[in-house]
């Protein structure tokens, strides 16, 4: 069936919510904690590292709650209504500076981040499902994570746009205000469009009646999942490649390029550059395969990223040349990756007559969380290792370190993102004969289907 578009703009609408927080945590968290907070480059990086494999952890545990959800409302919708209290709560309370000395406030930044990573797993684990379970269509997946991402990324530009802005306008002098009133406003706007999506989705699919399955066995299942583990490890290391070049833009202009007042115009036209290549998904599956795609994009993204190490500070107009090209070449990978990882799901189905939706999902969002966090404790570990110092004019080590993590070390991650990605074995014609057998067990040959190495 092909899905209406007030159901493909609803769901999309959950993504735009979600990046009123994760374009936020991407971009600005990293040196709100230095710059604003008070703590050091090196205890922020463990942080990160800690916090999030916190978090990370607690996504399987997410993914086997929502799979064992039964509402009649579904599984997965109605933790886009339970989420929203505890998300804004959060929100707010991460970007709160108390009055406490420096121990007192890192074990605050500890709690309030590891609160906020929690809420954000407890509504966004189940959002991500609902992908799995809105259409069984792939080339449906596909355009309905077009428009998820292209949400997203339009949600993330906002984002990336107006935070300095609002910021200065709520809080003036004062910063730490400014930042729990911005905050404040993004949970608000984020609570509506939650509702939203929740109104105009539907779940169409289930698992099969009466399936029972042990989380343990969930579990097992996935490490028999060859796709899924080959997406797992491509997650892991294309989000290290994203989130590096983002948390370290903040830092290439403020203290590299020395023009803090570009950091919104820049990061918004790589995210509005995000959105257009996320638009173009769809019409490039068409004509060329999924993995065949990733793999271009992955190449291009290595190349360009190496050559925005050979810039000049004083080149402004090739640094944003150079970041939309890279945002277009980034921009559909993730309507390809969460389309695949919705292709694993079938595939899991047809492998072992499981379906474990949200697990899935959940275990994908473990990858990106795990790379993430390693990505931050890098950035934080290599800052002071080099002598960063907030606020201060940098010293020559400190400058080229910060350069690095925005132009050669990314570009490393995207190439050997590459070779994960020549693993993959769902090639499309592959999965054209796993649906069919789904679609009609008697008529189709599943025997023949593992000969082909599926």
């Amino acid at each position: 069936m092909t899905l209406k578009l007030k159901e493909k703009i609803g769901y999309a609408c959950g993504d735009v919510a979600s990046n009123f927080y994760w374009r936020v945590f991407d971009v600005f968290l990293f040196i709100f904690y230095t710059d604003v907070f008070g703590l050091s480059a090196a205890a922020v990086g463990t942080m990160m590292l800690v916090t999030r494999l916190i978090d990370a952890i607690s996504d399987p545990f997410m993914g086997a709650l929502a799979d064992r959800t039964n509402t009649r409302f579904g599984k997965f919708r109605p933790y886009l209504l339970w989420g929203i209290i505890p998300l804004v709560a959060a929100g707010v309370l991460t970007f709160t500076v108390p009055d406490f000395d420096d121990n007192g406030k890192l074990i605050w930044a500890y709690g309030t981040y590891i609160f906020m990573m929690l809420a954000y797993t407890f509504i966004n684990v189940p959002y991500g499902a609902l992908l799995g379970v809105i259409t069984g269509d792939s080339q449906q997946r596909t355009t309905l994570t077009s428009f998820r991402f292209i949400g997203a990324f339009t949600g993330g530009s906002l984002v990336a746009y107006f935070t300095p802005e609002l910021v200065s306008f709520f809080g003036g002098d004062n910063e730490v205000r400014g930042w729990q009133m911005t905050m404040a406003l993004y949970g608000g706007i984020a609570a509506i469009l939650f509702v939203i999506s929740f109104l105009t989705t539907k779940e169409r699919l289930a698992p099969p009646k009466n399936q029972q399955t042990p989380v343990k066995q969930d579990l097992k299942d996935l490490t028999q999942n060859k796709p899924w583990i080959v997406l797992f490890v491509l997650a892991l290391i294309i989000m290290m490649t994203i989130t590096l070049r983002g948390s370290s833009g903040t830092f290439y202009f403020k203290y590299y390029v020395g023009r803090a007042d570009l950091i919104g115009s820049f990061s918004m036209a790589y995210m509005l550059s995000l959105a257009f290549g996320a638009a173009l998904t769809p019409l490039l599956t068409k004509y060329i395969d999924k993995r065949q795609l990733l793999i271009i994009l992955m190449v291009i993204v290595s190349i360009l990223s190496m050559g925005f190490y050979l810039v000049p500070k004083e080149n402004i107009t090739t640094m944003y040349c150079l970041q939309i090209a890279i945002g277009l070449a980034l921009g559909p990978k993730s309507p390809l990756v969460y389309s695949m990882y919705a292709d694993t799901v079938d595939y899991s189905l047809w492998k072992t007559g499981r379906r474990a939706t949200a697990m899935i999902f959940s275990a994908a969002a473990f990858a990106q969380k795990l790379g993430g966090a390693l990505a931050g404790a890098m950035m934080g570990w290599v800052l002071a290792s080099l002598g960063y110092v907030a606020n201060q004019v940098q010293n020559g080590a400190s400058q080229h370190g910060i350069v690095l993590l925005m132009t050669l070390i990314p570009a490393i991650f995207a190439f050997i993102s590459v070779g994960v990605i020549w693993l993959y074995p769902l090639t499309d014609k592959k999965l054209v004969d796993i649906q069919s057998y789904l679609n009609n067990p008697l008529t189709t040959d599943k025997d023949y289907l593992e000969t082909k190495n599926v």
